[in-house]
Order: structure tokens, then sequence, then C-alpha cells
């Protein structure tokens, strides 16, 4: 019972590195913006936060930090696409290619950098309880947050009138255009939205998750968190079930090796992406479904 309980909490500690990537990517698909950086905004929030832990031991600021240069390299980005229509899949890759570029240029000094003994979570009384509080009750903060995000983002798309403006600009541009509605500056105030939750995400990453800087330690997170909004057909509560199964995958995989399962290691380690492509492939079955949930102007660059 103990190692279940167990393997439910790390399946909630991993998957909240993913779906709170997934749920700001859903923010941008959801206006109509499709960023392939994520990536790259992961790793640039991942250094962002161990850094400016290291030098001022103070986790809040840290989070801060990694949210708002992603936010703000995420704005570069919305600028290229929304103002200058550059295309939005060529740079969407070079922005993956530039932030892991850069991160790893800024991150060289921290390889060796260790940080204070990180603070231990515990929701007092529930936290004692058999089973449930091993599984639920220890965990970050930033898990219970993400937790909330996703309830929070459900009913801003779906049950008021800025979500239904949103909505309305990632489905027709020129008809809310011809409401009257900003229609670039919403785009670009979604963008920054969707890449200061990538920034939050990548300063769990480091921060807590692993918690150290290693170059290219997202390991193609970004990506997955990519899959995962296609995969919850851009609903919030589904991306959070995706995210979970592509933590409980991961997990999985080390308690399988812990326990000398007879599988190489590399099998294991592919897992959580094998599963990850089989889900999608299931998905992709059905085209119609995801036609009828994907915004109409996704990846479409607009004109006033």
């Amino acid at each position: 019972m103990e190692a279940a309980a167990l393997l439910i909490a790390s399946t909630l500690n991993a998957g909240t590195v993913v779906g709170l990537a997934a749920l700001g990517l859903l923010i941008n698909e959801r206006a109509g913006v499709l960023n392939l950086g994520a990536e790259g905004l992961l790793l640039v929030a991942a250094i962002t936060g161990y850094a400016v832990a290291v030098h001022t031991h103070s986790d809040p600021l840290a989070f801060s930090a990694a949210a708002l240069a992603a936010a703000l390299l995420a704005g570069a980005f919305g600028v290229l696409v929304i103002w200058l229509n550059t295309n939005q899949y060529a740079t969407g890759l070079a922005l993956s290619l530039f932030g892991a570029g850069l991160a790893a240029f800024v991150g060289q000094p921290y390889t060796q950098e260790k940080l204070s003994d990180r603070p231990r979570f515990e929701i007092p009384g529930l936290a004692d309880l058999p089973f449930v509080g091993t599984a639920f009750f220890k965990q970050h903060p930033m898990v219970y947050i993400t937790v909330g995000l996703a309830i929070a983002l459900a009913w801003f798309l779906y049950r008021s009138r800025a979500g239904l403006v949103l909505r309305a600009v990632g489905e027709s541009p020129d008809s809310a255009h011809a409401l009257g509605y900003p229609v670039r500056r919403i785009r670009l105030a979604a963008v920054m939205a969707g890449g200061a939750l990538c920034g939050l995400a990548g300063a769990f990453l480091s921060l807590f998750y692993v918690p150290q800087w290693v170059e290219g330690m997202s390991a193609g997170r970004g990506w997955i968190a990519l899959a995962l909004t296609t995969f919850a057909t851009w609903r919030p509560g589904r991306i959070l079930l995706g995210a979970y199964l592509f933590g409980g995958v991961t997990m999985l995989q080390f308690q399988l090796q812990g326990q000398g399962v007879q599988i190489p290691s590399q099998v294991l380690t592919a897992l959580p992406y094998v599963a990850t492509i089989v889900v999608l492939v299931l998905i992709s079955r059905n085209p119609a479904w995801i036609r009828i949930n994907m915004p109409a102007s996704l990846g479409k660059p607009f004109t006033p």
C-alpha cells in the first residue's frame, strides 16, 4: 500500500511539469496561435528560476523571475507571428532552438551550484491519514495550484465573457475584429500568459522536481505538452488527465527498474514517449472529432 501511495504522489509530481506547460499552450491555441517553442521556454525558465534561487535563496522570487522570463520570450515570439506575420511553425521551432541554446550558455556556471535545502510540504492533519495522506497531501503547492488553474481555466473559457471573446478570436478573428475586439492584442496577451505558465513549469522542474540544473533537462517535456493539447481536444480537464498519464508511466519505469525487472533501461526510459505516441495515433483515427474541437484559425495569420 505504501508503494502504491508513493507511486501516486510521484505521478502527481511528475505530471505537474507537463500539465502546467500544456495549460499555457492551451491558452495560446485557444486564441489561434500555435507555439512550438515550449521546449525552449521551459529551459529558459528552468535556468532563470535556478539562478535566482541560488543567489537569493527565495523560491517565490525564483518562480516569479522564471514566469517573467518565459512571458517576455513568448511575447517576442508573439510580436513576430502576430504583427509581422512570420510563419508560426518556423518561428516556434526557432524559439525552441534559441531557448535551448540560451539556457545552455547561461547555465554553464550553475552546473556545479547547489540549492539550499528543499522545504518539505504537507497539509496538517490530512498528511497523517493512511494512504491518502502520503498519496495526495504531501505535495508541493504548485501541484495543487496546477489543479486549481485547470478548473479556473475551464470556468474562464466556458463561463466568462472574456473566455468567450478569447475563443471567438481563435475561431474567427475576422468576426471578432468586426465586432470591435483588438484581436492582435488579445492574441499577444494569450501568448504571454501561456508563456508565464510554461515559465512556472520550468521553475518547478529545476527547483523541486529534480532539483538541479542540467543542460537539456526538460527532456522533451515541451513537446509532450504540445501533444497533450491535441490529446485533450483543447479542454483543461483532459489536459490534466493526460499529464498524469504521462507522469504515471514515467514513474512506473523507475519502479520497475527498482524492482529489478529484466527489461533494458532504454526501453523503460522510452515508455512515457511511446505511450504518448500511441494515444495520439488512437486519437488521430478520428480526424472529424479533432476538427470539431480544434480552434478554426489555429496557426493562421490575421491581418486587420
